[in-house]
């Protein structure tokens, strides 16, 4: 909200005013919940599928592999103590010399997207690209909690949407369920 605004509604008596200096897009962009036209837009947050395992630049192979084995998953996603994403370890470095640490290892700077990315655009991006996932992280590069991948197949979760891939066409269309409503998005398929 603007200044103008803030002080506006505080002349009116409300107490709790805050402004907001970063903006708008930067809370939708954050994965924070949003209203109006803006919350009819499927986005990639809404495409969220799965937690995935982190661990610290230092831990040591052998216990994040130990870790990321027991979530059953194949990749593990590198963060500071401030959630900031440093790297991505997947399963061919897990089962490397256990003994080293994560930073020998790991792939520096994974490509991310924003909770705001649309996800008609994305999903065409991730496809063009033969990329079945990204990691979701906020403008300033923290994790959301928790750490997300979306990919080109999504299932649903408690509070998101469901998308489906239809490859039975010349063309892969996606039925997105939000809120009650349907959305469809279609992206070429090679």
């Amino acid at each position: 909200m603007s200044p103008r605004a803030a002080w506006r509604l505080e002349s009116l008596g409300f107490k709790k005013v805050y402004d907001y200096v970063a903006g708008k897009s930067d809370w939708i962009a954050a994965g924070l919940p949003v209203e109006g036209k803006a919350a009819a837009v499927p986005r990639a947050i809404d495409a969220v599928t799965r937690d995935v395992p982190t661990c610290g630049p230092f831990d040591r192979i052998g216990d994040v592999s130990d870790q990321v084995e027991a979530a059953r998953e194949d990749v593990c996603i590198v963060t500071n103590d401030e959630g900031i994403v440093f790297g991505r370890l997947r399963r061919r470095a897990l089962s490397r010399d256990r003994g080293k640490a994560v930073h020998e290892v790991m792939e520096s700077g994974p490509t991310t997207t924003r909770a705001d990315d649309e996800l008609q655009g994305l999903v065409e991006r991730l496809h063009g690209a033969g990329v079945r996932s990204i990691l979701i992280t906020t403008p300033e590069g923290r994790e959301l909690r928790p750490v997300s991948i979306i990919g080109s197949t999504w299932g649903g979760m408690p509070g998101r949407q469901a998308v489906t891939w239809d490859r039975a066409h010349h063309g892969a269309t996606n039925s997105v369920h939000r809120h009650g409503q349907r959305h469809q998005m279609s992206a070429p398929v090679s």
